[in-house]
């Protein structure tokens, strides 16, 4: 009996050894290979210079300059290697004094670890002019490896900041959102930069290799290039310095659009602010200097910038009008102004404009008029036509965080407010007041469907695919109304801006002023008596079409704390018609 349970445990053990050497050497093989696979073959990921960001005639507008780049290698630790690390990093300060030995160690340190393999980056940039008389004396040495680097370069500066953007390290945050920024050093970070940087970044690139026990590259296995895009947009750049020169000092915004296809010539959100200050991280000095800047030139306000329309918006009030019923033979008797229960709301000439109908409304600006016709219509009404005119909605426009403003009605109100809506607040909403805000490109859109019945996307990015157009489906009575009224403003004895413009072609026009809608607490505090004066003062508008007959360009300005449009920025449109005229844009 001892005997045969000997002889089971014997055999028991020697199935139960049979098994284990049947998994290691069989069923494990496929496991342990893809480790031993993992061990020598190696993805080396590479990325090529960021893309160039061209004007519509190939003017580089965002460039890359060439420099190097210098990493140590990793593990010199002890007594030895930290004699060569020293001997390294002030061997870099010496020759550039701007990298300091203590900010060079840090960050050596940051990334050197028992896992660390690759050659540590502790210097991202140095320009081509400054380094190569140097190259040997640092090539000569292998603990450090020289690699060719970029630097991204805005050749205009200031001029198109917004429109632009530009670019800053990658952080931690980038890569959490997306793994492969990793192999990238720079990300857009505003404008087209932000917009398109998938495009502008390129493709990566990986190669396959076999490497040995010290992690040396013994064979290329197999490799795929990284590729390079850049862009061409729409802007002209000599538009677009002659805008920024023309604005001078002033602060606002400047659109200039192609109203058959929604390309978009030239956009100035002002004052700018040079580009290049943000490349290798910005200075305390610059970063302060721009943020308490009371003109606020970190906003784009192309598409962040929110304002009360004030008269620009009367065009789109008529056609809601027209569209609900009111005869475009309606006339209000203007004596200066409507009391309405307790309230007395002016128009803008004290002496009233007597009998005023559809268009001398549009020409004169006549705020009793719109008054009397919102109380027929009404807010929702009003709403709704403003809505299809893009007033409250994206235009689209290829540059990110674009704000929709507010174009309101009672649902609005009692979301947002959690009140009823007055009757008065329909009376100021018809003449751009009130709650209603809108930014300089919807205007600029909605300006171009005046012209053209048409509706477009405006866009930067030079191609074909960006052209979006669509029937605005504006009964052509009522346009021409609006139209004649428009034309009137610039040509007509009695219109708004007829004595502001002068330019070689007859154009359309609508001018506007909004009252300011508040200065922050915090801004207040800081301004002196006459800035908080001067702050305080209405924006102006005026947006604009042309030529009047074939019309092909929208140019739309606001300019902050401008009081009257007309005065305002009449000049300015008048030789921006004229520059249209010389580039040869406008026959």
């Amino acid at each position: 009996m001892r005997l045969k349970l000997v002889i089971y445990f014997v055999i028991f053990i020697s199935i139960l050894l049979l098994v284990r050497v049947y998994y290691l050497s069989i069923k494990s093989n496929t496991y342990y290979e893809q480790l031993s696979v993992q061990n020598y073959i190696k993805k080396i990921y590479t990325t090529s210079p960021r893309g160039a960001i061209l004007d519509r005639n190939g003017v580089y507008l965002a460039i890359n300059k060439i420099g190097f780049s210098i990493s140590v290698k990793p593990h010199l630790r002890g007594k030895k290697h930290k004699a060569q690390l020293d001997k390294i990093l002030h061997l870099i300060e010496h020759y550039f004094p701007k990298y300091k030995y203590k900010k060079l160690y840090r960050k050596y340190k940051k990334y050197d670890s028992a896992y660390m393999h690759e050659y540590i980056k502790v210097v991202d940039y140095i320009p081509y002019n400054q380094f190569f008389k140097y190259y040997s004396i640092f090539n000569l040495d292998e603990n450090i490896k020289i690699s060719s680097a970029t630097k991204r370069f805005y050749p205009y500066k200031d001029v198109a900041a917004h429109i632009l953007g530009y670019t800053g390290r990658i952080n931690l945050a980038d890569i959490k959102k997306d793994p492969n920024k990793k192999y990238y050093s720079t990300i857009g970070r505003s404008g087209l930069e932000k917009y398109y940087n998938d495009i502008l970044e390129g493709s990566l690139g990986v190669k396959t290799v076999k490497v040995n026990s010290v992690y040396k590259i013994i064979e290329i296995l197999n490799e795929t290039k990284s590729t390079v895009h850049d862009i061409q947009t729409t802007i002209d750049i000599r538009l677009q310095k002659y805008i920024h020169k023309l604005f001078d000092k002033k602060s606002g915004a400047v659109v200039v659009m192609d109203i058959q296809t929604g390309e978009l010539l030239a956009a100035s959100s002002l004052p700018e602010f040079d580009n290049n200050l943000f490349v290798n991280g910005i200075s305390h000095k610059d970063w302060n200097s721009i943020l308490n800047d009371f003109n606020h030139p970190f906003t784009n306000k192309l598409v962040n910038g929110k304002y009360p329309p004030g008269s620009v918006i009367k065009m789109g009030m008529a056609l809601s009008f027209l569209q609900n019923n009111i005869s475009p033979k309606f006339t209000v008797d203007c004596n200066g102004s409507l009391i309405l229960g307790k309230r007395n709301f002016r128009c803008w000439k004290t002496k009233g404009h007597k009998i005023t109908g559809f268009r001398k409304a549009i020409r004169e600006s006549c705020d009793d008029f719109f008054y009397k016709g919102s109380l027929k219509v009404g807010i929702n009404k009003m709403h709704d036509t403003l809505q299809t005119l893009g007033i409250g909605e994206k235009t689209g426009v290829d540059q990110p965080n674009e704000s929709k403003g507010i174009n309101p009605d009672k649902i609005w109100k009692k979301h947002k407010l959690h009140q009823p809506w007055y009757i008065g607040e329909t009376v100021v909403s018809s003449i751009g007041q009130g709650f209603i805000l809108v930014t300089p490109m919807q205007i600029a859109k909605y300006t171009a469907i005046m012209a053209s019945n048409k509706i477009v996307q405006p866009h930067f990015l030079k191609s074909d695919k960006m052209i979006k157009v669509e029937d605005a489906h504006i009964p052509k009575k009522y346009l021409k109304i609006i139209q004649q009224g428009m034309y009137d403003v610039a040509n007509h004895y009695k219109g708004t801006a007829v004595h502001y413009i002068k330019s070689k072609i007859k154009i359309a026009a609508k001018t506007g002023t909004a009252q300011v809608v508040g200065i922050p607490q915090e801004e207040k505090k800081r301004m002196k008596e006459y800035e908080l004066e001067y702050f305080n003062r209405s924006h102006a508008w005026l947006t604009t079409y042309g030529p009047y007959k074939h019309p092909q360009y929208v140019v739309t300005v606001i300019i902050e704390h401008g009081g009257h449009g007309g005065s305002a920025a009449g000049a300015l449109v008048s030789k921006i018609y004229d520059k249209l005229i010389q580039l040869g844009y406008i026959k």
